[in-house]
Parts: structure tokens; sequence; C-alpha cells
């Protein structure tokens, strides 16, 4: 028996050649606390822990990025000021 022809094709599935590889979580653990081990023993003194980020540093940061919001605050009531000033003058006085 012969198969009808159709208007809308339906597409074949894709096969494809995964091949899994082999992999032990246990191993990785196990390595990795053993890098661990070693810096913190410092056995490897090129590759010992530095951290990029000194004590206080980010809340210096968070300081300075403050008083910034605070200035620009202050800048744009001042202008806001003048501003109402200069209108209220223009209103009544002219």
């Amino acid at each position: 028996m012969s198969q009808l022809p159709s208007f809308f094709a339906t597409n074949k599935p894709h096969v494809f050649n995964y091949i899994p590889r082999y992999w032990d979580p246990e191993k990785e653990e196990r390595e990795k606390r053993i890098r661990q081990i070693e810096l913190e023993l410092g056995l490897h003194e090129g590759e010992a822990y530095v951290p990029r980020i000194r004590k206080g540093q980010m809340t210096t940061y968070f300081n300075r990025k403050s008083r910034h919001r605070e200035r620009a605050s202050n800048l744009r009531l001042i202008i806001l000021i003048v501003f109402l000033m200069l209108v209220v003058y223009l209103l009544f006085f002219r």
C-alpha cells in the first residue's frame, strides 16, 4: 500500500551523535577541597588568596555615593527655589 502525498510534509527527527563522558562528582569535590586546603596552608605561594577589596573600601564607596546624591539634591532644590522666585517676581511685580 503506497502512502498518499500530503500538502503538509512532516520532518524526520534529527539524530545526534552524543557520546556521554564519565563525570565523577566525588572526585571533583575532593580535588576542590584539596586545592582549598593547600591555599589555606600556603603550600603554593604564588596562588595564595589575596582579596581585591580592602577592609572598609565598600563602606567608603557607598558613603561617597550618598554624599554625591545629597549635593545633587541640594543643587536641584536651589535651582527650583530660584526659578519659583523668578516666576513670582514676574507675575506680581510687573
